[in-house]
């Protein structure tokens, strides 16, 4: 997608993205959250979580998933951006996707708070131009 159609889809739709972005971010760190800790014993798609689940729902889930961590800290964000790239990635071949996350997990540890922030915020927004065609 080229960048005058994104500008144009966020015109568009504003205020249905602002808000998308916190139902698909926290999607994100769900889907994460509970493929490692397996908090739920349903394995969830992130645009399931995002189309089907009630917000209310999917935001205590995330918090029992989280353990008593906020849906602020370093290790949320890491689910977060875990999940979004996860989505990003689904498309590929399932063992090319695995290779792919590796080096996701690689760089994630590799980055400050601050980028991985950045980084997901990018990357929510992206998610949620495309949960909008």
């Amino acid at each position: 997608m080229d960048l005058q159609h994104k500008r144009w889809l966020q015109e568009k739709f504003a205020e249905q993205h602002q808000r998308l972005i916190p139902v698909v971010a926290v999607a994100d760190m769900f889907y994460a959250c509970n493929k490692e800790r397996k908090t739920d014993p349903i394995g969830y798609q992130v645009k399931e979580l995002i189309n089907k689940m009630d917000r209310d729902l999917l935001a205590e889930k995330l918090s029992l998933c989280l353990d008593g961590e906020t849906a602020k800290s370093e290790i949320a964000l890491d689910f977060g951006l875990t999940g979004c790239f996860y989505e990003q990635l689904q498309s590929l071949p399932n063992v090319e996707r695995q290779q792919k996350m590796i080096l996701v997990a690689r760089a994630i540890i590799s980055l400050t708070y601050q980028e991985k922030q950045k980084s997901f915020t990018q990357c929510v927004t992206d998610q949620a131009i495309g949960y909008l065609k």
